[in-house]
């Protein structure tokens, strides 16, 4: 069997829904946390509540004092939901347990959403949702009509996002998973969000990147027999700058992309219809939610199109810079050959020289051989000797100019 069989497998089951039924309060808490703030995280829940917790596993579903536990573990983020019923008397917007909100404050800095789910079933029902303190909420009937939300998504005293669901034929098992797919949905939406004030801060240097760039290929046109290296390396430095800017923010808006994804799947699983005249629910959300998104997903694209535009300028500018290259080859090239000519027509003239000069030596090597038979008594008349030392010395100069030939050649 496969080493990751069974792990690969068992991710189908790796997101169970806390299932109950109403009337019941359900707490969710989303965390940004790496490895270590989620230990910490699980450690600050132990010590809350007295339970040892799999620090292994992504996810855990517990029951303490009738209440349900569930934790989990994401990439970027950690969730923890409490589901309390609800009893007789009361209050619509309870507090969370004590022990509970320990927790929630022990990583309050690392806090991105905390929502209150309240639930009711029709025999609790007060009647109109401005019982619970909605004013101007938006609502939808969800799930095929088998149930009602509402929320109007402003942060109340102790900072909860309020979610009113009035359940009419529910069971435990879906009613579990419609709760689910509303908590994830606002958990999701902050964390797409998360990339707004970064995209809002490089919306200001990707316009003073665009100012620079628009400099540059101005000055590209203009000085189009300037030298080009000046430019080069100021847009190199344009070059490295954007290229960090968007090793800085390419992570965060993708996640922001896929964050959005589940946001607009978790609202058509819904299967919304209108409830009065309030607005839909998934309407308002998106109608406030998408402009983010698209913004966001603006910047993105406006980044990309800086770097390529800076990456094509680039290459004008050393396709510049190669032809004056080869230019300044060619004219190398050039001077090199005229002396290269130069110095073979001096070699010409020098391998002259030096065979009249040989010449010079072997006549007079001759006429000194000559003056010494003569003084021996040996007398050769001056055309015998001419006839025998002419052809003789023609013979030796031809030999060594033959050699200085091949001696080129080879």
């Amino acid at each position: 069997m496969h080493p990751q069989r069974e792990r690969l497998h068992n991710e189908l089951h790796a997101r169970p829904s806390i299932y109950f039924t109403e009337p019941a309060h359900l707490y969710h808490y989303a965390f940004l946390a790496d490895a270590q703030g989620h230990a910490d995280l699980l450690v600050h829940l132990s010590e809350a509540t007295g339970l040892a917790f799999d620090t292994e596993a992504v996810q855990q579903i517990v029951t303490l004092d009738g209440k349900v536990l569930k934790w989990e573990r994401h990439t970027e983020f950690s969730t923890l939901t409490v589901m309390v019923p609800k009893g007789a008397g009361v209050e619509s917007w309870a507090p969370p347990p004590a022990w509970l909100g320990q927790v929630a404050e022990s990583q309050r800095d690392a806090l991105i959403n905390a929502t209150l789910v309240l639930v009711e079933g029709d025999d609790t029902w007060r009647g109109s949702t401005e019982a619970y303190g909605f004013t101007d909420p938006a609502g939808s009937q969800v799930g095929g009509g088998d149930a009602t939300t509402w929320g109007d998504f402003r942060l109340d005293a102790g900072g909860y996002t309020r979610l009113l669901l009035l359940n009419h034929g529910l069971n435990a098992f879906r009613l579990g998973r419609m709760v689910r797919r509303l908590l994830e949905i606002e958990t999701y939406r902050m964390m797409a969000s998360l990339a707004l004030p970064l995209a809002k801060e490089l919306a200001l240097e990707l316009q003073a990147y665009e100012l620079e760039l628009g400099e540059l290929s101005d000055r590209n046109a203009e000085q189009e027999d300037a030298n080009p290296r000046p430019l080069l390396t100021a847009l190199s430095q344009l070059s490295a700058r954007l290229e960090r800017s968007g090793t800085r923010s390419r992570q965060r808006f993708s996640a922001t992309e896929a964050y959005a994804r589940i946001v607009f799947s978790r609202i058509e699983e819904l299967r919304e219809a209108r409830v009065d005249h309030c607005p839909r629910l998934g309407t308002f959300l998106l109608r406030r939610f998408r402009p983010t998104v698209h913004y966001c997903a603006a910047i993105h694209q406006r980044q990309q199109s800086l770097a390529e535009s800076a990456a094509r300028l680039n290459d004008l500018l050393r396709t510049r810079a190669q032809v004056e290259i080869e230019e300044q080859n060619s004219s190398i090239l050039g001077s090199l050959n005229e002396r290269a000519s130069s110095q073979l027509k001096i070699q010409k003239a020098v391998e002259g020289l030096s065979i009249i000069v040989i010449s010079y030596y072997i006549f007079s090597l001759f006429k000194l051989g000559l003056e010494s038979l003569e003084a021996l008594g040996i007398v050769i008349p001056p055309h015998t000797a001419a006839a025998v030392l002419g052809p003789l010395g023609g013979l030796i100069i031809g030999l060594l100019a033959w050699r200085i030939w091949r001696v080129k050649q080879h």
